[in-house]
């Protein structure tokens, strides 16, 4: 029997894109990225809502904060892929037979399509009155609060770590209002040398504070996460 010396068949061969007339260099470069990353190959293949739901994932595989009966609430859910992760994870529609059956629920400043076992709301978690909202729809406090957000880019790198890393504080302090004690906060932020006062806000609060780069964040972002655990509760 020949040998197949092509190689053809044994490996995933990588996939070039031609740079195509109207279409930028670094539009074809992210192009090509996309069709090669296999977090994208295997969340089109698992029914995924986007690679994101991956970083989520691995996170929880680390820190174990998405158990079958959680309370959780997702900040800026677009377009839902952490919702989907966590709705399994806290057993949100009951199927795993003989554990606790949680909740989750999305929130963002657009509609997101249906997502099964998550409640979806348009909200802006900015507004004075969305953290008792977010109570009242829960039933309660929550035992997560997590977000992925990252505010629109304006290009300059600088202005960009800023905004983020402010959107995050926001995300922390509405964690805040609506965690219950033991809970967990986990969200995106940028390396760039303004995270140390948020560092030292979780760390008040938290008992324990961990920054992480999930294997699904590519290598040449400098996105990383911090989970905090352990909620000291709220002072009376």
């Amino acid at each position: 029997m020949a040998k197949n010396t092509s190689g053809r068949g044994q490996r995933d061969l990588k996939v070039k894109v031609k740079t195509a007339r109207g279409r930028k260099l670094s539009s074809t470069r992210w192009l090509e990225r996309q069709l090669n990353d296999p977090y994208v190959k295997r969340a089109q293949l698992e029914g995924m809502r986007g690679r994101a739901a991956y970083k989520i994932l691995e996170l929880d595989d680390k820190f174990r904060f998405l158990v079958p009966g959680a309370r959780v609430v997702d900040l800026g859910c677009a377009p839902g892929g952490w919702c989907q992760v966590a709705a399994k994870r806290v057993n949100a529609m009951g199927d795993r037979k003989g554990k606790a059956v949680g909740s989750v629920l999305g929130i963002d400043l657009q509609e997101v399509e249906p997502v099964a076992g998550v409640e979806l709301h348009v909200l802006d978690f900015l507004e004075d009155d969305a953290d008792e909202k977010v109570k009242t729809w829960l039933g309660g406090q929550a035992d997560v609060v997590m977000s992925d957000m990252a505010a629109a880019s304006s290009g300059h790198k600088q202005t960009d770590h800023l905004r983020i890393m402010a959107l995050c504080e926001a995300a922390a302090y509405f964690a805040f209002d609506v965690l219950d004690e033991g809970g967990t906060f986990v969200a995106k932020v940028l390396a760039g040398g303004a995270e140390g006062d948020l560092q030292k806000l979780l760390k008040q609060k938290f008992t324990k504070v961990a920054n992480v780069k999930p294997p699904a964040s590519r290598s040449d972002s400098s996105e990383k996460f911090v989970v905090a655990t352990g909620f000291r509760g709220t002072e009376d």
